[in-house]
């Protein structure tokens, strides 16, 4: 029994935000040094850029029709998306013309048809490695981004002990930021709560959809990606 819970905590250690204070120090070591943030990047900036915002684009088209009363009171961003819009206008009228209404795809169906490829969160086919993500559809050229890491963020002066107690999502950034991406329990309270609090009117600030089964950002699916984590 000792044996387990040594091996549990050892797995754990790394993710307790009070044992890596009082280790910071005494045991850089444990931390990996990266001398500048420029160098451990795999995908450059302007990269992730555009993939986001082909893949957001892609999503944004695909519901434009629940999007225009949003657009209506934006008249800037309307603006930008004219076009879009007018696209959309002409195709519903063809449509109405031939008793026919526009087919909208699922989010995974707008990210393969975007990037070529589809990914889910399902059970691991590994014993005892909980909960991964695959990919479901088409193919993933080295260097493609695959997926973000949803979840609340926190600064370094911010408090996360007791969202950290017992949390494997807390995912440490080279710059000191912690990203709660736990969708259960203490973690999932804060998040909503920090949404809601952000949301203007109608307009909603953050994504809650990854708090659920159905995704409303395909890529959200980050913080199970090489996790281990047993949740379902």
């Amino acid at each position: 029994m000792l044996r387990s819970l040594r091996r549990r905590w050892d797995g754990y250690k790394y993710r307790f935000v009070p044992w890596l204070a009082l280790n910071l120090r005494r045991k850089r070591r444990t931390l990996r040094y990266v001398p500048e943030s420029s160098q451990d990047k795999i995908i450059s900036d302007e990269d992730v850029f555009e993939t986001l915002l082909k893949i957001f684009k892609a999503l944004f088209i695909n519901d434009l029709s629940r999007q225009a009363h949003i657009l209506a009171l934006l008249p800037e961003i309307r603006c930008k998306y004219m076009e879009l819009v007018t696209v959309d206008q002409n195709q519903s009228e063809v449509n109405s013309c031939n008793h026919q209404s526009q087919h909208v795809f699922s989010p995974e169906e707008v990210l393969f048809n975007t990037l070529g490829f589809s990914i889910t969160r399902d059970r691991s086919s590994l014993v005892s490695a909980g909960t991964g993500v695959f990919v479901t559809k088409g193919f993933v050229p080295k260097g493609t981004l695959v997926s973000m890491y949803p979840g609340t963020v926190y600064r370094k002066h911010e408090p996360i002990f007791f969202q950290s107690l017992g949390n494997p999502f807390i995912f440490r950034c080279i710059d000191g930021i912690l990203i709660d991406g736990n969708d259960r329990g203490l973690s999932r309270s804060v998040y909503r709560s920090c949404s809601r609090r952000d949301q203007l009117g109608p307009f909603q600030m953050s994504d809650e959809s990854w708090l659920t089964s159905a995704l409303q950002n395909p890529l959200a699916v980050g913080q199970y990606v090489n996790n281990c984590s047993h949740a379902t």
